[in-house]
Parts: structure tokens; sequence; C-alpha cells
């Protein structure tokens, strides 16, 4: 345990390679569960939980870490299953999401895997709709799921999706009705919830979920004699992806010299100066911690007044 406790922070030099490392870790049972590390801040033995009132089901209780008060949701119960009992044998992963910090309650934490995303699939599709699984993979001949946490989070504390007054241009979406915007993201839960801020734009969207799958879309429209410069307004792109991440993904645009001017926006949960650095380095036009519609509306606004010879919202006044 010690070792996976020091080690949880010395992983940044993956990211740009398609490779990850997977902190694995245990609910009920021997089924194997797997988090990116990068996700990652602390493991720690289960603290004591203080009760909230109103709280979520999910939420355990809050905990008093570090001088904060983080809320502690029980990864059991937050899939669809029975609570986790014997807390104080349990542990808590810290992480952060969306920027904000939640632990994640679970029986038992095992060891960090390094892996390559193109050895991270989809779940198969007899999974259904309501899976909270983002991909799987295979750890020596073992199963290893990896949860939907934005589809936890999305359900414990529902994102604000409406767009604020003036941030988007009046008639928008007329000055592209003939392009669209293309949606990376391997959760489905943050595929629709930026599809519906893009729509509620005026602005027609096209859905894909992961980098390589994208790519494909993108070499498809090339071979049927499309231009996705002239089809496309922008690229909008998680960067943890089965397959293909989006910095691989970007990189893969910019080595193309019919893509390689394509706008991509890196939109994801992670964040942070090293993803500032990494969307230098790759080539990205812009990058974008999830999820503020206000924020991602913005950038559509921009990016489609730019295009069409405006100047941006704000400006022409």
């Amino acid at each position: 345990m010690a070792g996976v406790l020091d080690s949880v922070n010395q992983r940044t030099q993956l990211v740009g390679q398609n490779r990850l490392e997977l902190l694995l870790f245990r609910l009920r049972g021997q089924q194997l569960y797997g988090i990116n590390v990068f996700k990652v801040k602390e493991v720690l033995q289960c603290p004591p939980l203080n009760e909230i009132p109103g709280r979520s089901s999910v939420v355990r209780g809050v905990a008093h870490i570090r001088g904060g008060t983080i809320p502690i949701l029980d990864m059991n119960l937050a899939i669809g299953r029975k609570p986790l009992d014997n807390l104080a044998e349990c542990f808590v992963i810290i992480t952060e999401y969306n920027r904000t910090q939640q632990g994640f309650l679970v029986s038992g934490v095992e060891r960090i895997v390094n892996m390559n995303w193109s050895d991270i699939h989809p779940p198969p599709t007899g999974a259904g709709k309501d899976h909270y699984l983002t991909a799987v993979t295979e750890v020596e001949d073992k199963l290893v799921e990896i949860v939907d946490v934005e589809k936890i989070l999305a359900e414990v504390a529902p994102a604000n999706e409406q767009i604020s007054a003036g941030v988007v241009a009046d008639g928008i979406g007329e000055r592209v009705v003939q392009k669209h915007v293309l949606i990376v993201d391997d959760s489905n839960i943050a595929r629709k919830q930026i599809q519906r801020v893009v729509e509620s734009m005026g602005i027609r969207t096209t859905l894909k979920k992961d980098g390589r799958e994208a790519m494909e879309y993108l070499l498809g429209m090339l071979e049927q004699g499309l231009n996705p410069l002239e089809e496309l307004i922008m690229i909008i792109s998680d960067i943890e992806m089965p397959e293909m991440d989006g910095y691989t993904f970007t990189a893969e645009l910019r080595a193309n010299s019919s893509l390689n001017k394509m706008f991509v926006v890196l939109h994801t949960s992670l964040s942070g100066v090293f993803n500032a650095a990494m969307v230098k380095k790759v080539g990205a036009d812009d990058f974008l911690a999830k999820f503020h519609p206000d924020e991602l509306a913005k950038r559509v606004n921009d990016r489609v007044l730019s295009i069409s010879g405006e100047d941006l919202l704000g400006e022409s006044e």
C-alpha cells in the first residue's frame, strides 16, 4: 500500500504518449476496477465521516482532510449496488474532477499499472445504456472495468447546463447553418452535456466516443471528397479516451496535411499547468476544464464569429 500511495503523484511523463496509468481497486467481491492516476490526488484509510443533512444517499458523509472538507461517495452505491460496510477497513480515493475534489469509498486498493490507451476499449455493446463504465481492459488476464466517474457526479450533483444571458451573440447559429461541431468524448454523459450546450446555440453537432473513431470519421470525409475544414466549425475533444487519447488525436491531426488546420479545443476534467503545457506541445488551439456551460459556449461563439468574419462578441461595439 505504501508503494501505491507514494507513486500516485509521479506519473505525468506518460501523457502525450497515448499511455496512462490506472489505479486498480475493488468494491465488493473480486472484480477489479480502474481509475486514471491523473485524477487521483491521494489514497488513504477511510477517516471518520460526518453526516450532513439532505445529502445524496451515495454520499456517506464528509471528511476533514488537509484542512478542507471533502464529500465521500460510496462507489458501490453510486453504480447501483449495496453500500460498502466496515468503513474503518475501507479506503478513500481522493480525486479532482471538473475543478472539484471528492473522495470515493472503496473496499480495497490494489496497485498501479502502466497501460497504453490502445489497450483500453469501449464497454461491450451488450452492456446497455445505463452502465457505469467508460471502458474496459485486461490486466494479467483479468477484466478491469473503468468507471464513468462523470456519470456518477452528474447524478449526485447535476451540472447546470444553462447559458447565461449575453454570452452568445444573437442569431449565432444562423451564421453557420451548413457547418457543425465535432464532439469527441468517451463519457456518454459528457457528450450529451456538450451537445445540449452547443445545440442550444442553434448549432448542429456530431458525436464520436474516442480519438480513433473521430479520426476515422474525418478520414472518411476526405475519402468522400468533403473538406472537414469547410464542414466543421471546430472539434471539442476530451483528453482521456480509450483507443486514442485527445493528445494523440490532436497530434495526428497536426501531422496530416489535410487536417492540420482543424480548430481543436481540448475539453477535459483534468486541469492544471501541466495540461496547458501539453496543449501547446501537441498543437491544440485551446484548453478548457470541464464543465462550465458559459465558458464552453463562449469558445464556440468566438470561433463562429471568427470564421464568419465578425469581431468577437463585445469588441465590435
